[in-house]
């Protein structure tokens, strides 16, 4: 059974929010309480401030976005190391999953459907440079992967009941 997004994408071109981290820097943010003192490191306000983060994803909604992205993209290991983050890898992405479900499920209709997509951005260390081997890159690129399939679309009963 073809999902339901790439059924609404052989309709029509979606249209997909963008600049995440942007639009969490541009709201008035503590540094310490609200990024828990890594300055820049976007991904920790999932935790910290999900109110923050499901807002933003409700503004592109409003706008008439189709989809929008996880505040995932470097919520990884490498990227949240070097915040000492990396043990909070997993549950990050999770709660960034729910949250953009969340914002996804309050706009959604049958008439027009909403969508995650999850955002793997491209890290910051590169193994042509030594910084890690590409095992590692493409290892932690399948743990990004696994880890964004918390959200999926839910279905209404009327669809589940055929009409």
């Amino acid at each position: 059974m073809e999902s339901l997004f790439l059924k609404v994408m052989r309709e029509r071109p979606l249209v997909q929010d963008g600049a995440m981290g942007t639009s969490v820097l541009a709201h008035d943010l503590s540094i310490e309480k609200d990024f828990r003192g890594c300055e820049n490191c976007t991904d920790v306000v999932t935790d910290t401030r999900p109110d923050v983060i499901e807002e933003i994803h409700a503004s592109f909604y409003r706008v008439g976005c189709d989809a929008v992205e996880t505040n995932t993209f470097g919520a990884n290991k490498v990227v949240l190391g070097e915040f000492h983050l990396a043990d909070q890898t997993y549950e990050l992405n999770k709660k960034s999953g729910i949250i953009a479900c969340r914002a996804r499920d309050k706009f959604s209709t049958p008439a027009q459907p909403r969508f995650v997509i999850g955002s793997m951005g491209p890290g910051t260390k590169l193994p042509t440079l030594g910084h890690t081997t590409f095992d590692f890159l493409a290892w932690m690129r399948f743990r990004s992967r696994r880890v964004r399939t918390f959200c999926r679309p839910r279905r209404r009963s009327a669809e589940r009941r055929g009409r």
